[in-house]
């Protein structure tokens, strides 16, 4: 058989990159660990990649996701060379309703959840801006003459709370299932019957905090492209709704889950534009948005920066905790494991430990989720601080 042609597409790519051989496959490997696959690549396979052979197709998503990365900017198949599969190919136009009812249907089918696991975070994600998309919804197509009315909306609303409760006391694993059934079955079809505006745009609203609940859930659980994908159909439904809350919140939400996986500049990225979103905030708000920024500034090695974020979440804070109406579950708290983290990038463990170890103490008992795994961060930082006060005084 001839030798296959050099391919032109991976090599510009790679040299873009900046990567050794060795670095481009350590990438491969890092990620393939990261969804549940562990790989062992080495500089022969990559340089084969380059002259042309084609990588097998479960590992072509981590080569573009980890050049995405490394250049800063979506990467495509036919980019980077290789052809287009089955599953890549997607309506030039799907519908929001379509598109939600088929992400639901997805995570509803215990056969496809496997299949979801794998979906790799992307840092090349395209985040629409509240502009882009404010007031377009595309029309339903309708069937059956249906209308609904604020009562529906208020449903639905009232589901979205008991499911984050489930999550509050049992975690996302339990509460997921119900959240993505509610959603295919009752939540979706609301958006294609008959309505008076108003009551379109709450219903809206209404399933873009249930989208939002998701993806969040879906985080809990690692899986955290299909946290993206709920997140994203979180922003569309927001933005058609004018409810600058749920977008708000949802790029928090995606801020939030960049920062735990380590990619500070996209955290930062996210952060701010939660922030700017929101330029009304009352105080509370202000300090639950003001807060992330400040652990993503962290991360980044922005310590004034940082610093400064955190002390305006706690002026923020003092006056929504002098005010009657809060906001969501964001309390001091919270507040104090914000602090915790800051404290924690910025090198200092001790600290850290002080303020989550405080966070604890002020926690509501209703919160049993957020309370483990925070205690687990506890538990690694004070075996950290132990470790490495042992090796200073051998």
């Amino acid at each position: 058989m001839p030798n296959p042609k050099a391919n032109a597409g991976l090599e510009r790519l790679y040299r873009e990159s900046g990567w050794t051989l060795r670095q481009f496959a350590q990438e491969i490997n890092r990620l393939g660990t990261g969804r549940g696959t562990p790989l062992r690549y080495r500089e022969p396979s990559v340089h084969q990649w380059l002259k042309g052979h084609m990588p097998k197709e479960a590992v072509r998503p981590l080569i573009l996701e980890a050049l995405a990365r490394k250049v800063g900017r979506p990467v495509t198949h036919s980019e980077a060379g290789f052809p287009s599969t089955p599953g890549d190919r997607q309506p030039d136009h799907p519908s929001t309703v379509e598109g939600l009812l088929n992400l639901g249907r997805q995570d509803m089918d215990p056969s496809r959840r496997s299949i979801l696991g794998v979906g790799l975070f992307s840092v090349a994600l395209t985040i629409p801006n509240w502009p882009d998309v404010v007031g377009r919804m595309e029309a339903a197509q309708k069937g059956d003459i249906q209308r609904m009315g604020m009562a529906d909306v208020q449903a639905v609303s009232a589901m979205t709370e008991r499911i984050s409760d489930l999550d509050d006391q049992f975690g996302g694993r339990t509460a997921r299932p119900m959240a993505a059934a509610f959603l295919v079955n009752t939540a979706a079809p609301y958006l294609g019957m008959e309505a008076p505006e108003s009551v379109r745009k709450a219903m809206m609203g209404a399933v873009s905090d249930l989208c939002y609940l998701a993806g969040y859930m879906a985080v809990d659980e690692g899986l955290h492209g299909l946290a993206q994908r709920y997140y994203l159909k979180a922003l569309e439904l927001a933005g058609a709704s004018e409810d600058h809350l749920t977008f708000c919140t949802t790029l928090r939400g995606m801020s939030v889950q960049a920062v735990d996986l380590g990619h500070g500049p996209e955290a930062m990225r996210l952060a701010d534009a939660a922030s700017a979103a929101s330029p009304k905030a009352g105080s509370r708000m202000r300090a639950f948005l003001v807060g992330q920024q400040a652990h993503a500034a962290a991360q980044t090695g922005a310590r004034v920066q940082a610093q400064g974020y955190l002390r305006e979440a706690e002026v923020a804070m003092e006056k929504a905790e002098s005010q009657s109406k809060a906001f969501g579950s964001y309390d001091p708290s919270s507040l104090l494991y914000h602090t915790s983290q800051v404290r924690y990038e910025l090198g200092d463990i001790a600290g850290s430990i002080a303020a989550m170890e405080q966070s604890d103490r002020l926690r509501q008992s209703v919160y049993r989720r957020t309370r483990v795994r925070h205690r687990c961060t506890l538990a690694e930082r004070q075996l950290e601080l132990v470790s490495r006060d042992s090796v200073s005084v051998t």
